[in-house]
């Protein structure tokens, strides 16, 4: 009777131990992301500041994939993401930029750390994830575009939509530039408005 109360408990106590294992390796991952970036980052390095070895490190993750993408769901967990559905229920162009703006801004500033050294190392990471991470931003800039009609299809306006979305133009302005986020956010409305004024009265499109 003994026996077959003890097994159980001992498969619960292993499966505890396996998870609390996995939960370590993903949260060192996170922090090497980052502080040192992904590209420094290494299996090895993993395992020793888990405390385990390369072939635990592996057996929970086999491949750069799957370890990529519980690290980024991970630190996705923690963060308020930008929420595009929102943006796309503001009817007006200048009103739906400046939402979306804020919004991406905010997450920047937010994220600042992680962003700066995963974009900064994205040539990197494993093609999946630099696929999710294009698409996401081929997302947002789809719903910024899309009340701009027949405007959106303009090489200034794109052009002028991509660079105010991108995470690079909000460190530039507010990290290097010392902006607010709020600044940043008057200043490209202005930009990506003119382009739009611009692009509608006939202006060259490049």
């Amino acid at each position: 009777m003994r026996s077959s109360n003890t097994r159980p408990y001992r498969m619960k106590r292993r499966a505890e131990q396996v998870e609390r294992t996995r939960d370590r390796i993903v949260e060192v991952a996170v922090r090497l992301h980052g502080t040192v970036g992904p590209a420094k980052t290494t299996i090895a390095g993993i395992a020793a500041a888990a405390g385990v070895t390369r072939l635990t490190v592996y057996r929970h993750f086999p491949d750069e994939e799957s370890l990529y993408a519980a690290c980024s769901a991970r630190w996705m967990s923690g963060q308020v993401m930008p929420d595009p559905v929102r943006w796309s229920k503001v009817p007006d162009p200048r009103d739906r930029l400046r939402a979306g703006l804020s919004d991406l801004y905010r997450y920047y500033r937010d994220g600042e750390a992680m962003l700066t050294r995963v974009l900064g190392d994205l040539d990197h990471m494993p093609e999946g994830m630099r696929r999710r991470i294009s698409e996401a931003q081929a997302g947002y800039l789809r719903v910024l575009r899309a009340p701009f009609g027949a405007r959106a299809r303009n090489k200034r306006l794109r052009a002028a939509l991509g660079h105010a979305a991108s995470y690079w133009t909000w460190r530039s302005l507010c990290r290097d530039g010392g902006l607010s986020n709020r600044s940043a956010v008057q200043l490209m409305t202005g930009l990506v408005m003119t382009s739009s004024r611009a692009g509608h009265r006939g202006a060259p499109p490049s």
